[in-house]
């Protein structure tokens, strides 16, 4: 079974994501980390992320950077934002999440483009989302939490800033696939959120279009 977990930054989806591997017995992938390494490997190598050339390079990272802590960094996620917009990046790294879609027995992958583009022969599909404004306060408790000094104005502005370029970019952009469940969490908890994927999932499973 393979499931398509699809959605803006801070929507929820990878918590739900994980949280349907957990319940499915299915390993996930998180396939944004991978552009969060392109992104922070091309600011180690001291090059430009809106540059295709420079991004493309960093898409050689060492498999080890994936357990950085410092792809989990705010910056971290808007150099992902940024070097994403690149084809050449993106198609550097679809082979390895498509092999990982189609290993045997299935997985689940999160992402933007996973029921569109990796996986659209997917079982199951959601698109989770949320509002702007709730996806930056979410995201602004996570800072303030791990001690990050940074301004509510400021996460909303970063959040608008990578929803318009996930969405405009020309190459797979940010959008709903035509049989994904939309899921919006803005007024969820995170167990609400995930009672409603994992119910989808198995509706879905056993009544497949």
């Amino acid at each position: 079974m393979i499931v398509a977990v699809d959605g803006p930054t801070a929507s929820g989806k990878g918590t739900i994501a994980h949280a349907l591997a957990a319940h499915f017995g299915l390993p996930v992938l998180d396939t944004g980390l991978l552009y969060r390494a392109v992104g922070y490997q091309t600011q180690l190598d001291h090059g430009d992320a809106d540059n295709a050339a420079d991004a493309l390079a960093a898409c050689a990272f060492p498999d080890a950077l994936l357990a950085d802590p410092a792809l989990r960094y705010e910056t971290t996620g808007g150099l992902a934002s940024r070097v994403s917009v690149h084809p050449q990046v993106r198609a550097a790294l679809l082979q390895r999440q498509v092999d990982f879609a189609n290993q045997p027995g299935g997985a689940v992958l999160d992402g933007r483009d996973i029921g569109t583009v990796i996986a659209p022969h997917a079982d199951a599909k959601l698109f989770v989302t949320a509002s702007a404004e709730e996806r930056a306060c979410r995201r602004f408790a996570e800072m303030q939490a791990r001690g990050v000094d940074m301004t509510y104005a400021v996460v909303l502005a970063d959040i608008h800033a990578r929803d318009a370029r996930d969405t405009g970019r020309a190459d797979a952009p940010l959008l709903r696939a035509d049989d994904a469940m939309l899921l919006d969490t803005t007024a969820m908890d995170r167990d609400a959120a995930i009672a409603a994927a994992i119910a989808f999932v198995e509706e879905r499973v056993r009544r497949p279009s």
